[in-house]
């Protein structure tokens, strides 16, 4: 991961994105000296908000399971085959 100031970034953008595009790498913009802002590759956006939502929802399992919210493979498999063999 690289760190640009915003004065660079602003001069030099078309190259700083293609840049984070072929590498994968963010890059993070600074203003003043402190980081502000980072620009990252579409792909390595998406890819990072998918892993979010996975672990919000392996998250949500464990605070269910710790609720003694939780349901055995045995009676998920049965509810399966029941909603299967009724189509």
């Amino acid at each position: 991961m690289s760190t640009l100031p915003v004065s660079q970034v602003k001069a030099r953008l078309s190259e700083v994105i293609e840049t984070a595009r072929a590498t994968g790498e963010a890059v993070i913009i600074t203003q003043n000296g402190e980081g502000t802002a980072v620009l990252q590759d579409l792909a390595s956006y998406e890819a990072t908000r998918r892993s979010l939502a996975m672990l919000k929802l392996v998250a949500q399992g464990e605070r269910d399971l710790a609720r003694g919210k939780s349901v055995s493979n045995a009676a998920v498999f049965r509810d399966l085959r029941r909603r299967l063999s009724a189509k």
